[in-house]
Formats: structure tokens, sequence, C-alpha cells
């Protein structure tokens, strides 16, 4: 059986430890996890791992397994030494004992798949793992995924007699697969991988990825010129955010999955917290944001939690993918050169929240709130501020962005909370019993704190100190966010 959490505080004690000690200690700790059906995974990029050893996989396994997830699906790139980190994970799943189920993401943006040869290693990765513990299985069948996959060929003449005759044809009996691509296609396409697709990850569903500067400006028509500001109005707000978290791409996938035959099908869905990439064109090319503000994170949880019934799997975009700046987990591991944005940038407040919701998408309520926790991530530096020493430049679409910091209080009964950006600046809000959220605009030079206190008492105390400036003259642009949070613990 799927075992159910540590309580909320002892998750978020054991996360203040890993914080402030950088390690986890490898030990078991099994908890008792509800059944449902519904599972909670994250995509942990392989190619990150580099340095792991075993003891570096039970880490990560038993921290996530404590937050509320339910397993890792496995990204799998094309460098020779990756298939032995799949198989430390796997390794360490089966010496924790715990019902952590992994899987592998096949990532075909970086994996050969012109000729039939190239087939032979990745149903490898299926036959290697079928028999294995910790391997997920749905309906009896390895499950197996991928990221982009739809111009592989295999030497057959389309993609969807490549997958089918050197993929899912030559892997049957207890080898058997459950085929759950994220095919970069239009959903009304999908009927070409009838008998190929048993299921869709809907990979870029997490962001407003068509919201740009320019599609903003259209939406915001004569107050378009608003978006060079540091803060937004009301209305400009109210617009903007109406992108943030909704289920518009995920019913279109949907759709195009009831065109496909099958009577267990599976749809993944993804929740994630930012992206922030700043990559120049001599390297990867990548430099841009999709716009996370409006706690993103929480509301595509809410979204999700409440279209549960067709939904199968989140898939929490990423544990670790530093160059994105979309990771819940700790920095660890290898970086593709991405130290300049993540360096001092913690995520684990966002990994402390998730088991919330996680319990949530699982059993279909949201649980009890037994402690009281204030968690805020804000980016480091104003959004219109100039680097000094950037080559890259300002990435695209930053003028989306507010200069905010993005708050969330879990309390267990009603209290005040009191949020400080500089000596004098401060704002009080009244919160009830639940989840509230609050922003407030930042003041350069300046950080950030809070309060929560409860009948004349401080509850809660959060305060990054010297770890977090708002800094004006940044050397480099940075656009990830820095998290932190404080538990009643």
């Amino acid at each position: 059986m799927r075992t159910r959490s540590l309580s909320p505080s002892f998750c978020s004690l054991l996360l203040t430890v890993i914080a402030a000690v950088g390690a986890l200690p490898h030990r078991t700790i099994k908890v008792e996890r509800d059944t449902t059906g519904k599972l909670v995974v994250a995509h942990h990029i392989i190619g990150y791992t580099s340095p792991y050893a075993v003891s570096d996989w039970e880490s990560d396994i038993q921290l996530a397994y404590n937050s509320g997830l339910d397993g890792f699906a496995l990204n799998v790139g094309s460098d020779s030494w990756e298939s032995g980190q799949v198989a430390n994970a796997y390794q360490a799943a089966e010496n924790l004992g715990l019902d952590f189920k992994l899987f592998v993401s096949l990532d075909m943006s970086s994996l050969p798949c012109t000729t039939a040869d190239d087939a032979s290693a990745l149903r490898d990765y299926v036959t290697t793992y079928a028999s294995h513990p910790n391997q997920l299985l749905w309906d009896g069948k390895v499950f197996i995924s991928t990221f982009a996959g739809s111009d592989c060929t295999f030497g057959q003449s389309s993609s969807a007699a490549g997958w089918q005759s050197e993929f899912i044809d030559q892997l049957t009996g207890s080898n058997a697969v459950q085929f759950v691509p994220s095919f970069f296609v239009d959903p009304s396409t999908f009927t070409t991988y009838d008998g190929v697709m048993d299921g869709y990850f809907n990979w870029n569903g997490g962001w407003p990825i068509d919201l740009t500067f320019s599609s903003a400006q259209s939406e915001l028509g004569s107050a378009a010129g608003d978006l060079d500001d540091a803060t937004f109005s009301s209305s400009d707000e109210a617009i903007l955010s109406a992108n943030i978290g909704v289920f518009t791409t995920d019913s279109q996938y949907i759709s195009g999955l009831n065109s496909v035959s099958g009577t267990n099908k599976t749809y993944i869905a993804p929740v994630t917290p930012w992206f922030f990439t700043h990559y120049s064109p001599e390297s990867f090319d990548k430099n841009w944001i999709y716009l996370a503000d409006y706690w993103s994170y929480n509301t595509r949880w809410e979204t999700l939690i409440t279209n549960r019934d067709q939904v199968d799997i989140v898939e929490i975009i990423t544990w670790n993918d530093y160059s994105e700046s979309h990771y819940i987990g700790p920095i660890e591991g290898s970086q593709p050169d991405s130290q300049d944005w993540t360096n001092g940038m913690p995520h684990l407040g966002w990994l402390a929240m998730t088991n919330y919701y996680a319990t949530a998408f699982r059993d279909g309520s949201y649980p009890s709130i037994t402690e009281d926790q204030i968690y805020m991530w804000a980016r480091p530096q104003p959004k219109n501020a100039v680097a000094s020493d950037d080559s890259v430049g300002m990435p695209t679409s930053y003028q989306l962005t507010e200069d905010k910091l993005w708050a969330v209080v879990f309390a267990q009964s009603n209290a005040t909370v009191v949020i400080t950006t500089a000596s004098g600046t401060t704002q009080t809000t009244d919160v009830s019993a639940g989840v509230t959220k609050i922003s407030m605009p930042l003041v350069a030079g300046s950080g950030m704190s809070a309060t929560l206190t409860r009948n004349g008492q401080t509850v809660v105390s959060l305060d990054p100190g010297s770890n977090y400036t708002f800094n004006a003259n940044p050397e480099t642009y940075n656009y990830n966010a820095f998290v932190t949070y404080a538990t009643s613990v």
C-alpha cells in the first residue's frame, strides 16, 4: 500500500534541518499513506546527477517521500553514465524499503532515435526494471514516459510507425508498457498515435507559455504601457493572473486522449512553481521567463485538485532542473552552468508546502492544518534593474513580472500577519484558519521578514536576514526566486 505522509510539523522540522546542515540522514522513515489510485511524482533529471552515490539517491527519495511524493520520473538522456545513475536510483529505493515508485522518462530531445538500433537502448530501460519492486506498474504494465519524441522514426516511415514497431510491439508479456509520452503535437492529431499512446503528459501545461510581453500588451489594451512599472494596477493584475494555473490545455489534451482507443489511459498533469533561464546564444541560447507571479504553484495545485477526477498523476516540474529555475529539491549534484542564478536561491519552501496539496489531490479533500507556517518568495532584484556585468541581457518577457514578494500563510486559527520589507515599511493582514495568500511591494536595498501573532504572542517568525536583499545594482540578471519559510515548531 502507499503510505500517508508524516505530520506537517515533522516534515517541516525535517526540511529545516536539511536546509541547515545540507544533508539528510540515510535512514528509512516509513509512514502511512492512504491508497487512492492518484499519484504525485517529481521530474528528476538524471543528467544533473553525475556526482551522485547511492546514498545521495537515498537522501532525495527519503526527502521526497516525507514531503508527500509518491515517486520520481527519471529523465534519461544520452550521456553514457546516465544508465548507471538510473540503476543507483532503483537500488536506493529498494534499500530504503519504501513504496516509492520510479519510472523512466526518455528524453528524446537528447537520445538518438533515427534507426531501429536506437530503440534497443530504450527498450533496455523497460526490460531491466520491469520486475523491480519500485517500478511503477499501471494495470500490470511497465509505466514509461518521454520528454518529446514526436519526431522519432527509428528508421520507419513515421513517428507512430517507429514507436509501434520498434518499441511497443517488441515489449510483450511482463515487459509490456503503459506508454505515456509528452509528444509536442496538436492534441487533435492524437489519433495518429492510436495503438501507441496509452496516455499523455502535458509538459507545458504548468506555465502560461503563450503569455508574452506582446500578447500581454494586447490583453491589457490601452493600459499596456503599465507593464514598464514595478507594480501593476489591480485591474492589470486581474487580467494577467487569469492566465495562471488554468486547466485550458489540460482539457484540450484530455479531449485528444478521448479519441484514442484504450480503456485505461493515463493523463499526467504538470505543476511547476517558476521559470527563468539565462543562457547566451553561444551556449544554449535560452533567455526568458514565463510569468509565475500570483502564487503560481499554489494556484495550479488548487486547479488540479478541483479537476482531480480528470487527472491520474500530477508530475512536479521539477525536482532538480536548475537551468530553468523550477527545482523544488535541494541544490546539489551538478549544474548546467546555471550557478549565476541558482547559487543561494533555495526552493525548499515550495517542497515543504507540497505535502498539503499532494494529500488533497490524492484524498479529494484538503487536510487539516496542524501548525502555523509562513512561506515567502521573491526575485533578488528589481525587474528594471540594469546589470553591470551581464552580456546576455534581460530575459524575454521580463516586463510581465512585478517587484513584489509573494507570501502564503497556513494558519490553524485566526491570527495577525505582519510583513516587513524595509524599516518602517510593513503590511498587516488578519488571517483566518486555512490558507491565505498575501503580496507586498519590495523595497530596493532591503530584505523581507514576517511574523504571525495570536493572542499577543508571536507564533511564527520568518527572517532570512543577510541571505536575501532586493538588490538594485546587480552584476548579472537574475529572475529566479528566493524561497524562505518558517513554522511554529
